[in-house]
Formats: structure tokens, C-alpha cells, sequence
């Protein structure tokens, strides 16, 4: 096959691959299929301000001046830290698709050992309701403090902060992440319906 030929291929697999990842289950609610793909779009705003503002470094942080890498080990930049932690953010709420896809129901070719066997029902409703009870607890904890301008550890936001939303900078982050709150609430009605479909099929 020639290197054009490759190329011509690999939108047409690209596009097989996202209609595969997307193929919906007979019986899903519309609701509940637009619920899922819901939850990748509401986690996006926030990883892409943290690429944007501490990996690509564009002036749309308010930079204290201090050490911004906190706990992180000497041999793990926060510019690659970011990134990483966006896309296993995405990879995570990605998670709620096959709640509704057909993957979500039956191992799909590439896992190993178990590749064409069901999906165990508690094996995705387990981690999808303990993953909507953390989230939701946690967003909401997380705006409520800064409503009463106080970050997550309950300390009062001082002037030079980047949570303070009396600057652009500071409105922008909170823009970014305030659709977190919608996740776990998303990802608990999906796993609702999920075990609801799984448990009438069985």
C-alpha cells in the first residue's frame, strides 16, 4: 500500500473508531445518551484552561509569584503535569459513553483475556456511583467555599489570588470549572440508567 494510500485510510478508521466508541445500545434513553455525551463537554473548559494558562503559559493566569509547582516532585514539570492530568480527566469522563455504548456492555477486542465477554452489571455501576458521589460532593464543597471567598481548605481568598474573581484572570478560572459541578450529577443519572437497562435486560 502506498504512504497516500495510508493516508487516505486513516480518517476512515479515525471516523470507524469514534462511531464504534459512540455506537449507542438499543434501549438507552435519549436522555440518558445525551446525559453522556455531555459529561467529556462539561470537564473540557477547565482542562483547557490549564493547558492554556500553566502549560502554554498564555497571560491568562494572575500569577502570585510564588513556587506554583506545590507538592510536585523535582523530576515532574507542571507544565507536562497539567496536560497529563487534562487528558485523564477526559479519559475519566469519557467513562460515562460507554455507560450508554456498546462497549460499556461487552469487553471490547482490544482488552486482553476478556475481549468479547459481558461487562459484569456492578462492575460499572460500582465505580460510576462512587465516581458521581465523590464528584458531586466535591464541586459543589468546592463552589460553595469560593462563594463565601474561601478556597477548598476553607481559607479566605487574599487579593493576589488566582480563585479571586474580582479580576478577569480570576472570573475566568471559575468560568472554567463551574460545569465540574454538572459532572457527578450527569454521570449519576447515566449510571442510573444503566443499571436499570442491564438489570431489566437480565
Amino acid at each position: 500500500m502506498t504512504d497516500s494510500a495510508v493516508a487516505a485510510a486513516r480518517p476512515g478508521r479515525l471516523r470507524a473508531a469514534w462511531a464504534s466508541a459512540h455506537a449507542p445500545v438499543p434501549g438507552v434513553p435519549r436522555w440518558a445518551r445525551a446525559a453522556a455525551l455531555t459529561v467529556p463537554l462539561v470537564v473540557l473548559p477547565s482542562s483547557l484552561w490549564r493547558i492554556a494558562g500553566v502549560a502554554l503559559h498564555l497571560p491568562i493566569v494572575r500569577h502570585t509569584g510564588g513556587d506554583e509547582s506545590g507538592d510536585l516532585p523535582s523530576w515532574l514539570p507542571i507544565e507536562l503535569y497539567v496536560v497529563l492530568l487534562s487528558i485523564l480527566s477526559e479519559l475519566l469522563a469519557f467513562t460515562a459513553v460507554g455507560l450508554v455504548s456498546t462497549w460499556g456492555e461487552v469487553f471490547p477486542k482490544w482488552v486482553p483475556f476478556l475481549r468479547g465477554r459481558r461487562v459484569p452489571t456492578l462492575a460499572a455501576v460500582v465505580p460510576g456511583a462512587i465516581g458521581a458521589t465523590v464528584l458531586t460532593c466535591l464541586w459543589t464543597w468546592v463552589f460553595v467555599m469560593l462563594a463565601f471567598g474561601r478556597n477548598i481548605a476553607g481559607d479566605r481568598l487574599t487579593a493576589d489570588s488566582p480563585l479571586n474573581a474580582d479580576t478577569w484572570q480570576g472570573a475566568l478560572v471559575v468560568v472554567s470549572y463551574v460545569p465540574l459541578v454538572a459532572w457527578g450529577p450527569l454521570l449519576a443519572a447515566v449510571t442510573f440508567a444503566y443499571h436499570r437497562r442491564r438489570a431489566h435486560g437480565a
